[in-house]
């Protein structure tokens, strides 16, 4: 997955220390080295595939029946295997160390390579869209092996009113590595390089050192901390402004080109979700703002004894929580225990990733910020980066992506064209595995004060993963807008961030000056445009499908792992039905939200 907003602490020792043994990656299941011969064998392989595949089948495609289709569709899939598990080895090896420049070079120079490679490759989706509805519909009705991948070309036949003509999308195929992925890189080595020389701190820290300051429990070191990280969006913000400029304008370009409806429709069409059920869920959220964050950070805001709160006051802990470090191997029980106790199966299917060098754990010098889980690809396995130094949002983390990572492993035998699903329902098995550690956690409370801890930790997870995430899609939807209109000043895209802060975060804050600048770090924004609903997405999901299992709904496990094997082979509508659930209904949304609310009620009733 994408990399998520950094939830991190910082200790450069990741091999021993307070937190104990902290596990690396072992990248030989991909490759055993860049040098390996598999690795060059592969290599090879995929430039003499791809121009036989363009030679057996470019002008043909029309003309096939079903098995001479499957066969065709069998070898786009293993090209596309191939092809990721090349970049998937490329790219984990880069996260490790962003600033280093020969696991920089070797990525770009594998992914000119595979863009090469591929070229001839263009032809395969929009020839497809050619071919008439009539026989698209008879060649997939033929037999069940070929009808099982009618899913993904659905969703490829999408796309039909946007494509551009062969030579048009083969320019725009090759010219790709210095586009937007030029532009994504720089953003990330550009961060990782960064220093902040935050007040009271011995040495210059990374951004998650001083990301994570923001939640320590003495205030003056979250104001430092945040000034420090205003300090030094402030003096890079003309070339943040510069990368968001250009990437909106070169998304406007392509969008108009393809005559996309919105800036937002293209990824609407890629999730597979109606722009209506998106816009349902933005307006729930939005009009549930009073009753969530605002009535919270109020509340919080008393506990604190604060009659304005501050930005740096947002995520500090509790003024009568215990600060304390959880050790990895506490961590890993926590959550493997959690799993056991909703379906021994989830604990199986778990324990190869702290066993078999499936999680980098550690925060190192140039690692890349924040956690995911990549699939890289079917024949092989995901893995898992967090940056844990044993916080008690940490746990929650490694919940997060172990659940991304569970979901990859059931979805794996749907294939290479299958198994990947839509981002709306990427965060399903994360969310809830957050949740299930929660629960288990919330249950062995010893007492009113610990629940009251959990309790506020987890309202505020669920409001920077709802609220804060739809007011970013908000931010963005204003900024591919102002821009359609012309370049924008960093002044203009500090304005549009404020604009959404006080109406999301309520009247109890303040903003210091600087913090017009924050939205300068939030990767999403350039990896992945509009990506963001589908956190939002992922929880309300999660919110009503919990809501399900604790009433009770017979054989409910069993249909929650159905509902992680499918992968992408169906749409959120077949895939919720089985628990009475459907997410084009507004009151669906609500239904997520109440479960937010009634946490905040829960604690409101505890401070009477």
């Amino acid at each position: 997955m994408p990399v998520k907003l950094p939830r991190p602490v910082f200790d450069a020792n990741t091999s021993g220390g307070a937190l104990g043994a902290l596990p690396e990656w072992d990248l030989s299941d991909l490759y055993t080295a860049t040098d390996a011969a598999e690795f060059t064998r592969d290599m090879t392989w995929l430039e003499k595939e791809c121009a036989g595949f363009a030679a057996d089948f470019q002008g043909r495609l029309a003309a096939l029946d079903a098995p001479a289709m499957l066969e065709c569709i069998h070898r786009y899939e293993r090209i596309e295997s191939v092809a990721g598990r090349i970049m998937s080895f490329a790219g984990l090896r880069y996260y490790q160390n962003t600033v280093d420049a020969g696991r920089a070079k070797f990525m770009s120079d594998c992914q000119d390579k595979i863009t090469a490679y591929t070229t001839p490759l263009v032809f395969f989706s929009l020839e497809f869209n050619r071919i008439e509805d009539k026989v698209y519909l008879e060649l997939f009705a033929a037999n069940d092996d070929i009808a099982r991948y009618k899913p993904v070309f659905d969703r490829m036949r999408a796309m039909r009113p946007h494509q551009l003509s062969d030579e048009m999308e083969r320019f725009l195929h090759d010219q790709s590595t210095v586009g937007a992925s030029a532009w994504n890189k720089l953003f990330d080595e550009t961060m990782a390089g960064l220093e902040f020389t935050v007040e009271g701190e011995a040495a210059p820290l990374n951004l998650e050192a001083t990301l994570n300051l923001l939640s320590e429990p003495e205030r003056g070191k979250r104001e430092a901390a945040a000034r420090a990280l205003a300090g030094v969006f402030g003096q890079h913000v003309k070339l943040f402004a510069r990368i968001h400029n250009t990437l909106a304008k070169e998304k406007e370009i392509e969008d108009r080109w393809r005559k996309m409806p919105s800036p937002q429709a293209g990824r609407h069409l890629a999730n597979h979700v109606e722009p209506e059920v998106v816009e349902a869920l933005r307006n729930a959220v939005v009009a549930a703002y009073p009753k969530l964050s605002h009535r919270y950070y109020a509340l919080k805001a008393r506990w604190m004894g604060l009659e304005k709160m501050q930005i740096w006051d947002r995520n500090a802990p509790l003024p009568d929580e215990a600060k304390r470090t959880v050790t990895w191997d506490e961590a890993r029980d926590t959550v493997m225990s959690a799993y056991e106790a909703f379906a021994p199966e989830m604990t199986t299917l778990a324990r190869p990733f702290f066993d078999k060098g499936w999680i980098d754990a550690g925060v190192k010098p140039g690692k890349a910020p924040g956690a995911f889980a990549h699939p890289t690809v079917t024949d092989v396995h995901p893995y898992v980066m967090l940056n844990y130094l044993g916080k008690p949002r940490d746990v929650m983390t490694l919940a997060h992506e172990l659940g991304h990572g569970v979901h990859q492993v059931l979805a794996a035998p749907q294939g290479e064209m299958l198994a990947s699903t839509p981002l709306t329902l990427a965060e399903t098995a994360s969310v809830f595995g957050e949740m299930l550690t929660f629960r288990r956690l919330l249950a062995q409370a010893k007492d009113a004060a610990e629940r009251k801890t959990l309790l506020a930790g987890k309202v505020e997870d669920m409001i920077n993963t709802v609220v804060r995430q739809i007011a970013f899609y908000d931010f963005e939807c204003k900024l591919h807008a102002a821009r359609h209109e012309g370049e924008l000043t960093p002044d203009d895209i500090n304005a549009l961030w404020m604009s959404i802060q006080a109406e999301s975060l309520g009247p109890v804050f303040e903003f210091m000056p600087g913090y017009e600048t924050f939205w300068s770090y939030i990767p999403h924004f350039i990896h992945s445009p509009f990506y963001v609903y589908a956190y939002a997405f992922g929880d309300g999901l999660v919110n009503a499908l919990y809501a399900v299992y604790e009433e009770g709904l017979p054989g409910f496990e069993d249909k929650y792992f159905d509902m992680l094997k499918a992968g992408g082979s169906k749409h959120h509508k077949q895939l919720l039905a089985p628990f009475g659930l459907d997410a084009s209904d507004p009151k669906f949304w609500d239904k997520g939200l109440s479960m937010i609310a009634a946490m905040i009620d829960e604690l409101e009733a505890m401070e009477g």
